[in-house]
This record gives C-alpha cells, sequence and structure tokens, in this order.
C-alpha cells in the first residue's frame, strides 16, 4: 500500500510538472505570436486609429485577440489574394478613361459649369477609377422595394442573351425565389446566367436553393467564401455589390439586396426605406466591367466578348460614371469621391445613409462645409438592424450638431438608402454607406450622377424622408444619461473594426 502511494503521488508530480510546463510553452508561444502580431499590425495598417483598436484588443484579451486577428484582420495573405481581381483589366474602357482625362486637362470640358463638383468629381474618377464619364444613358429612380423588384423581374423577364447579378445578401424566401424562377426559365430557354453571391451575406440561402440554379444551367459562385460565416458576418472583406446587367444594355445598383425585408417585411425594422437605380445605356458598359472583374475572381473564367459590350441605340443625355471600390482598388475610390463631393460643395450637402461611422477626413469636410455656411443634412434611422454600428452612428452627432450640421432620425420605418446630393447638380446612389467599412474593407459600386433633373428628383425624395423624420436637437440631446454616453464610446471604440 505504501509503495502504491509513493507510486501515485510520483505520478502526480510529474504530470503537475508536465502540465505546468505545457502552460508555460503556449503562454511564450502566445505572447510571442501576439507580439509579431502587433508589430504586423503596426506596420501594416496606414490607418491609425484601426491600429490603435487592434492593439488595444491584443493587450487586453492576448488569447482572444490573437485568434480574431488571424481569423479576421487585414493581413498580406488577404491582400495578396485580391490582387487576382486586378490583374484583369479592360484596356478599351481604362483607355477611354486616359483619353478622356487628357482632354479634360487641355480643353476643359466642364470648366464653365456653375460649380466645381462636376469638373473636379469626374476627373477624380477618371484618375482614380479608370472609370470614363458616359453621355448616351438614361435613368430611372426606383424608390423603394416594391417599385425596385418590379422594374427588376420586368427587365429579366425580357433578358435574350445575358443575365450578370452579384448580390451581398439574397434570401430564400418569397421574392427571392420569385426571382430564382425566372432565372431558371430564363436559363433554360438559353439565356447565359451568372451570379455571384457573398458568402457571408448569402450563409443562410441554402445548398437547395443555389442546386436548383445550377441544375437548371445557371452558373453560380461564392465570392470569398470563409469558415465561419457567423462570426465572419461584421469583421472582414466582403462583397456588398448589388449589380444586375442585363444583354449589356440595361442594369440596376443600389442600396436594395434580394429579400422580403426590403418589402418591409421585418417586424422588427418595419417599413423599409430605400433607393435603387436602373440604368439604361452607356454606362452599362463600366458596370458589366466591374461584373466581369468580379467574375474572373471567383470562377478564374476571363469574358471580354463583344457581344457583352453591344453597340448601342441612343437613350438620353445623361452624363453618369459608375466608380467602384474595395481592398483590390489602387486608391480609395469612394472616399475620395464623397470628400471631393463635400469639400467643393458651395450651396448644399444632403445625405442618407443607414450607418454613421466616417473617418477622420470625411468628419472634417462636414463640419467645416456646415461652418462655413453650407446646408448640411444627414437623415440617419432611428432604430439599430446591428447595435454596435448604431451606437458608433450616434456617438458622432453631438460634434456634428455643434458644427452646425442638421441631423435627422428616420422615424417611419428603417431608412436604408444611400445617398450623397450636392448643390442640386451632383448625386452619388449606390451602395456604400458613410463609414469605414464601405470606404476601406468591403466591394462597393456606385453611380456618380451629373444630371440636374436626376438630382431634383433625388432631392424630392430627401425632402420627402424628412418630412417623416425628427430633427436632433442639441439642446435635446447633451441631456442624454451616462449609459447611452457610454454605449456610444463603446461604438466608436470599435467603429475601426466593424
Amino acid at each position: 500500500m505504501i509503495s502504491i502511494s509513493v507510486f501515485e503521488v510520483r505520478t502526480n508530480v510529474t504530470y503537475d510538472e508536465v502540465l505546468q510546463k505545457i502552460t508555460t510553452v503556449f503562454g511564450i508561444f502566445f505572447t510571442l505570436y501576439a507580439f509579431f502580431i502587433g508589430i504586423i499590425i503596426f506596420l501594416e495598417s496606414h490607418n491609425s486609429s484601426k491600429t490603435i483598436a487592434w492593439l488595444l484588443i491584443l493587450f487586453l484579451v492576448p488569447v482572444v485577440g490573437f485568434i480574431f486577428y488571424i481569423l479576421f484582420g487585414q493581413n498580406i495573405r488577404k491582400k495578396k489574394r485580391f490582387e487576382k481581381k486586378k490583374a484583369i483589366d479592360f484596356e478599351q474602357l481604362s483607355q477611354i478613361a486616359y483619353t478622356q482625362e487628357k482632354i479634360l486637362n487641355e480643353i476643359g470640358l466642364f470648366q464653365n459649369d456653375d460649380s466645381m463638383v462636376k469638373s473636379r468629381l469626374i476627373k477624380l474618377i477618371l484618375k482614380n477609377s479608370n472609370s470614363p464619364f458616359t453621355v448616351n444613358n438614361n435613368t430611372e429612380i426606383l424608390t423603394n422595394g416594391v417599385k425596385t423588384y418590379s422594374s427588376i423581374i420586368n427587365e429579366l423577364k425580357k433578358a435574350k442573351h445575358h443575365i450578370h447579378m452579384e448580390y451581398f445578401i439574397i434570401r430564400n424566401d418569397k421574392i427571392g425565389n420569385k426571382i430564382k424562377d425566372i432565372l431558371i426559365e430564363k436559363s433554360k430557354a438559353g439565356v447565359e446566367i451568372r451570379i455571384i453571391y457573398d458568402s457571408v451575406g448569402c450563409w443562410k440561402l441554402g445548398k437547395k436553393y443555389i442546386r436548383s440554379l445550377e441544375e437548371a444551367g445557371v452558373e453560380v459562385y461564392p465570392f470569398y467564401p470563409v469558415i465561419f460565416p457567423v462570426l465572419s458576418r461584421q469583421l472582414n472583406y466582403r462583397n456588398h455589390r448589388k449589380i444586375i446587367v442585363i444583354d449589356g444594355k440595361v442594369g440596376f445598383l443600389g442600396g436594395i439586396n434580394i429579400g422580403d425585408e426590403y418589402l418591409g417585411k421585418n417586424p422588427n425594422l418595419g417599413f423599409w426605406r430605400d433607393t435603387h437605380m436602373k440604368i439604361s445605356g452607356e454606362a452599362i458598359y463600366s458596370l458589366q466591367n466591374i461584373f466581369l472583374k468580379d467574375w474572373y475572381f471567383v470562377s478564374s473564367e476571363s469574358i471580354s466578348h463583344k457581344e457583352y459590350y453591344p453597340k448601342l441605340k441612343h437613350y438620353g443625355e445623361q452624363i453618369l460614371q459608375i466608380a467602384s471600390s474595395g481592398p483590390d482598388s489602387d486608391w480609395e475610390t469612394i472616399l475620395q469621391a464623397y470628400f471631393t463631393m463635400i469639400s467643393t460643395a458651395e450651396k448644399r450637402i444632403w445625405i442618407t445613409t443607414p450607418y454613421l461611422v466616417p473617418d477622420e477626413s470625411i468628419l472634417m469636410a462636414l463640419k467645416t462645409a456646415s461652418l462655413s455656411g453650407i446646408d448640411v443634412r444627414i437623415i440617419i434611422p432611428s432604430k439599430p438592424d446591428h447595435y454596435l454600428v448604431y451606437w458608433a452612428s450616434k456617438s458622432h452627432i453631438e460634434e456634428l450638431l455643434v458644427a452646425g450640421v442638421k441631423v435627422y432620425t428616420y422615424e417611419r420605418g428603417f431608412i436604408h438608402s444611400k445617398l450623397l446630393l450636392v448643390d442640386g447638380i451632383g448625386a452619388s446612389i449606390g451602395t456604400a454607406n458613410l463609414d469605414i467599412r464601405s470606404f476601406r474593407i468591403n466591394f462597393e459600386v456606385n453611380a456618380f450622377v451629373y444630371d440636374n433633373d436626376v438630382v431634383k428628383r433625388l432631392e424630392y425624395d430627401f425632402m420627402m424622408d424628412i418630412e417623416d423624420s425628427k430633427e436632433v436637437l442639441l439642446e435635446e440631446h447633451l441631456q442624454r444619461g451616462i449609459y447611452t454616453k457610454f454605449r456610444e464610446s463603446l461604438g466608436r471604440l470599435f467603429s475601426p473594426l466593424l
């Protein structure tokens, strides 16, 4: 008995020693790894607030922070993967953009305009996005889901050669299945159909939905698949674009994904206010270009045949530029475009955004514009669809109000439109929110419109939304409680990572 007890004691001591050594080794390993990750973050990131946020997480919760950065952080491996998208360039559009830039610099085509907005913005997008401006266009503003889906379904049924679709969210619900059935029918009739869906935004879509499309001959690919889509929803690169191109002649872009909630059927959010755009004309070439680059990225199939860029009839005389941005861009295209629109405005800047988490440059531009006497108004939601982003948005209200910016909360339901309107002569409509995520992390696409009639229509919608909104008054806002201020501060602290 005594010998057994001694043996047991010796065994227990040995086990404890081994466990202690293992714990020590792992502790050293995680400490060193976190240290090197910290160095990588410090050297890799050009955004000081984002650097500080990641380093703070690594310091406070080193093991969890280490795991989160490995899974979701901006690292070299991801950036190199997106270099593949840059390898595909459609030389004809790039050459047109280069030629237009030279013409503008030499003869100053837009210098006689009554504002700097058009001239400077057009030149900027030519340079930072290689996106030419087009004149042979006609657009239709589609207010809310019913009108948008009606127009999309009508055009899908007319398709004769191809349908290209790219969406952040596609739902397996009533409207999602209605569109799926049309696509299956058109595919069986011989129409080429290609679909790109974001693997995180569509993580609930289901294999059965996708398989039914593929069995009908539709080509379907996910964008940048991830292992844990639920965890990855807010913390990695996503394709936030909403694009439809039909026969290279007609296209759609804007804020509306494919799902019943965009028809106001989400009981928590209620009425869904959104804005989409239908485009007919030569601007579709740029939209097609963006889709086919993304298609090459997901499928490795390069498509540039002439039938995807058909010769077009006369559609109108509206000047448009289509600009995309994302981790594959040389420049932060849409961020720079927003900054230019705000900084060159002379009369008014009207903005609608579901998420108000701007970087310091946009925040300073808005405050400076307002302090200089420009009418700056911003509409945001009165209720959250993502709580942390909602509180991050609320954290910016006080300093904007102090600078004289008028902020309104939309009270009728949830507002999801992404609009920037300047001086009644320029507008941006598309997928990009006024937040860091859209500016630097997500893949986005916007149409920049230089037609006064279209801008006036968007301004009319904006004023109608003001009627359904409540102005945030500085005196009342300053009375908010300490708990509200704490949530705002927490949201703002994590905003570089949202």
